[in-house]
Parts: structure tokens; C-alpha cells; sequence
């Protein structure tokens, strides 16, 4: 028979045991937390439960940094959101704004690159030569308001400043139906008018008359012609369907009126408008000479 030991020596080896159990399953036992998380204290720090969690979000993650400091706000932090507001505000500003497209034009020079594009509007016994006539190649902002490219025939001595009148009406959004040479239309007047077109050279008389057109000299430029027809004296109108255009006192895009944009423009390069003639009016018409 065993000698029988005092209560407390029996009892302490079994509250020995459970406490040490107690204390490995509180440690053992993973904190509850996001799917993935795991009971590293990394991985609490990660989740925002654990010591350094915003911190560690912070490194990776921005958007965590700003719930981390909403849940905590701190001394200081009114400033800070408030500076981040600025920012984010600018930058969508600067998403919005998207910039005016650039203005391209040029001038091409050689007898052969303009003689190639003039096979209808240049003739034997014409005031001038191809090697006296510049093509411009330029952008032009249409009625679609979108940007196209166009093409013109004008005189040497003036084919830069048209080209600076071109770019000031660009850039102002003044519309132009189409800038064609009048050989898309084989040199036809009156079609490349009922076109709305926009044209320069072309060797061809005044209507009516056996004087050469200051057009057949490369000094003269035609411009939305169906919005800015010629009128006579007697009310005629061409082209016809420019009628309802006839009255200046309308406005409408690509109409041009006494002291306007588009007469400026011209008037700074040296040329006249034909809506300041007396009598009949060429409000299409623009010229070096004024004729």
C-alpha cells in the first residue's frame, strides 16, 4: 500500500496540466479575419488588426492608407484630406480638358508638283505660269467639327500669308465645307460653288466679261460660296442655292459680315472682301487687289 500524500501535492500535477493547456490553446487558436489572412503577426498587420497594420497597408496600398486613417482620424488629418481633395479635383480637370488641336499647313513648291494638280484649271495663254502658283496643303475645321485636310492653289507671292489666314481661321473654329482645288470639280465654277467649295487658282474670265478674274492669277479666294454668294444689283444669286443666304442679316455658321473674324484675318494679309463692294456683292470673295 502506497503512503497517501497530502491533498494539495495530489492535486497540483492535474491544475499544472490544465493550465499549461489553457495557455497553448489561447495561443494556438487563429484570429478570425479576412478569407487568406493568416495568424502571422504580418499577416494581422495586413488586415488592420494587428500592430503596425497601417503601416503595412500603407506600403501597399493606398486606398487602405486613407480607410485606415478615416477609421483613425489624427491631428492633422483635416489638412491632409483636404490638400488630396485639390489634387484629385486637378486631375480630373486635366482628364476633362483635352487640348485645341494643332494647326497644320505647308507650302509645296516645283513647277512639277503644282503643274500635276492643276491639269484643268491651267491652260496655254494663262496670266500666269505653274512655276508662278504654290500649293497649300492646310487643315481646316469643317461643319462636322472635326478636322480635315485641304488643299489650295494660290499665287507665290501670297501663299505664305494666305497660309497664316488659313491658320487664324482655324484656330478661331470658323467652319469651311470643303477645301478643294477647283480641278476636283474640272475647273467648273459653278460646280465647285453648288459644292460649298473653298478655291483659289482658277484661269478663268469674269462672268460676262472678257477680263481675266484676279482667280486666274492666284490672288483671289472664294470662300464657303454657298453661304456667301454673289448678289447683283438685280438680285441675282450664285450660286442659286445660296438664296436664303442672300440676307446678311442672317447669321449662320460660315457666313462672314463686315468686320468679322474672317474679314480681320484677310485684311491683315493685304486682302479685300467683295461684300464691300458697291452694287453687286461677292461676299465669297476675297482678293489682293480688291477686284
Amino acid at each position: 500500500m502506497k503512503p497517501s500524500l497530502p491533498r494539495l501535492q495530489r492535486c497540483l500535477p492535474p491544475l499544472l496540466i490544465l493550465a499549461c493547456l489553457a495557455v497553448a490553446g489561447c495561443s494556438a487558436t487563429p484570429t478570425p479575419g479576412p478569407t487568406g489572412a493568416g495568424s502571422s503577426p504580418e499577416a494581422n498587420g495586413a488586415a488592420g488588426t494587428g500592430p503596425g497594420g497601417a503601416a503595412t497597408a500603407a506600403a501597399s496600398d493606398g486606398t487602405a492608407v486613407k480607410s485606415a486613417s478615416t477609421r483613425q482620424p489624427q491631428a492633422g488629418s483635416g489638412a491632409r484630406a483636404g490638400s488630396g481633395a485639390r489634387a484629385g479635383s486637378g486631375a480630373q480637370a486635366a482628364v476633362g480638358t483635352q487640348a485645341a488641336p494643332r494647326f497644320r499647313g505647308s507650302v509645296v513648291t516645283g513647277r512639277d508638283a503644282v503643274r500635276n494638280r492643276v491639269r484643268w484649271s491651267w491652260r496655254r495663254g494663262c496670266p500666269v505660269g505653274p512655276v508662278e502658283l504654290r500649293l497649300l496643303m492646310a487643315d481646316y475645321g469643317g461643319f462636322d467639327k472635326r478636322v480635315h485636310r485641304g488643299e489650295l492653289v494660290v499665287h507665290r507671292d501670297h501663299a505664305r500669308r494666305v497660309l497664316v489666314v488659313l491658320e487664324k481661321l482655324f484656330k478661331a473654329g470658323y467652319p469651311i465645307e470643303r477645301l478643294e482645288l477647283v480641278d476636283a470639280y474640272r475647273a467648273d465654277d459653278d460646280r465647285s460653288m453648288a459644292a460649298n467649295n473653298t478655291s483659289g487658282f482658277n484661269c478663268r474670265r469674269v462672268s460676262g466679261s472678257s477680263s481675266w478674274s484676279e482667280h486666274a492669277f492666284g490672288r483671289a479666294i472664294d470662300l464657303n460660296p454657298l453661304r456667301n454668294p454673289y448678289v447683283t444689283r438685280g438680285g441675282r444669286v450664285s450660286p442659286p442655292a445660296g438664296r436664303p443666304y442672300a440676307n446678311r442679316a442672317r447669321r449662320a455658321a460660315g457666313m462672314i459680315h463686315a468686320n468679322d473674324l474672317v474679314v480681320r484675318a484677310f485684311a491683315a494679309a493685304g486682302w479685300r472682301w467683295g461684300g464691300y463692294w458697291s452694287g453687286s456683292r461677292d461676299y465669297q470673295h476675297f482678293s489682293s487687289t480688291g477686284r
